[in-house]
């Protein structure tokens, strides 16, 4: 989405346009002259004010909604408010020590990465994402069950004793060899690796001809971790909290708007793949409106920050979605920094 350069507006322009867009971000409402004009406005008549109000609504940058209902930002409006205009207000120092107090809750990483999901719904007033970090366990131990014809049951039990079942969907005639001499194998080669270290090395005995299976077990043993692996690198896991708060008395007056989000939120894959944008970029990014495809049904923003463990590597995305008069200039840098004190928390 492109918009104009800010420097080919008029001062005057500027000012007007940074008003229309600060005061729909209060309100959520059109703006029109008569307030433009009014105390703490710009010192010009209603009728020049509107004159300006057009210039801005031909180069894309604003919209009338109604006829006489005032000028709101385009989604470009909006990304070059964003981009080049908006002033951000940094955490205070007691909204800082909150956040750092309610992510360094004690207790497992999955509370504290739900903790981080609500508070940033809290803090935005808007629902708050977080991508759970693509982190495996290391493995104590494996075993096998076979529950029919055609699937097993895989357990995979980490050294922090948190116990995984996956069921594998395997042809009948892998299912006829000895499950126990796979399990042990399986487990003397896994045994304080991840899954991907042991498929690396189980894959490497097999094609050597080191491993003492017999050839049913390497067939039964060498799709096993195939799906497994697959399974773990294609399954990222997103925390929503706050869907409510996207239900204020202006969404109410937009209700197919707002049923358009949640049903994209319910579609936690798709909202993923747009977060992993973020990761890959390693950086904050915005998403206005009908800039992601996924949301522009909706007409919602999303912001969104990679979060990285204390060796600088990104583990995970979170971020907000909301409407797009989110109050960009306060959610960002709180986005922001929320990302950082998970990080530290992560560790």
């Amino acid at each position: 989405m492109n918009s104009p350069p800010l420097t080919d507006l008029s001062d005057r322009a500027r000012e007007i346009f940074r008003l229309v867009v600060e005061g729909y971000l209060e309100s959520g409402s059109p703006v029109g002259s008569k307030a433009l004009a009014g105390e703490g406005g710009v010192n010009l008549s209603p009728a020049s004010i509107r004159s300006v109000l057009a210039e801005l609504e031909q180069r894309g940058l604003l919209a009338a909604p109604h006829t006489s209902a005032g000028r709101m930002p385009t989604d470009s409006g909006l990304r070059l408010f964003v981009d080049a205009m908006m002033q951000v207000a940094e955490p205070t120092a007691q909204e800082r020590a909150a956040i750092e107090q309610r992510i360094g809750e004690p207790g497992p990483i999955e509370r504290a990465l739900e903790q981080t999901s609500a508070l940033l719904s809290d803090l935005s007033g808007a629902a708050g994402m977080v991508m759970v970090p693509r982190r495996e366990p290391r493995l104590a131990q494996v075993s096998l069950t076979a529950l029919d014809a055609n699937r097993v049951l895989a357990v995979l039990v980490g050294e922090d004793g948190n116990v995984e079942n996956r069921i594998l969907a395997l042809p009948a005639e892998a299912l006829g060899t000895s499950l126990e001499q796979a399990s042990n194998f399986l487990t003397a080669k896994a045994e304080g690796r991840t899954l991907a270290e042991a498929a690396r090395l189980v894959e490497q005995e097999i094609a050597s001809g080191r491993s003492a299976l017999d050839e049913a077990s390497r067939d039964l043993v060498a799709r096993g971790l195939a799906t497994w692996t697959e399974d773990a690198s294609n399954r990222p896991v997103l925390i929503v909290r706050g869907q409510a708060n996207l239900l204020d008395e202006t969404a109410l007056s937009d209700i197919e708007r707002v049923r358009s989000l949640l049903d994209d939120l319910e579609n936690k894959q798709s909202v993923s793949s747009l977060l992993e944008s973020a990761r890959e970029a390693e950086a904050m990014r915005i998403f206005i409106g009908s800039e992601n495809r996924l949301f522009s049904l909706s007409g919602s923003s999303v912001i969104a920050s990679p979060y990285r463990d204390r060796d600088g590597k990104v583990v995970g995305v979170l971020g907000v979605i909301g409407p797009t008069r989110l109050n960009y200039a306060r959610v960002v840098p709180m986005v922001d920094f929320t990302a950082r004190s998970l990080g530290k928390r992560i560790g």
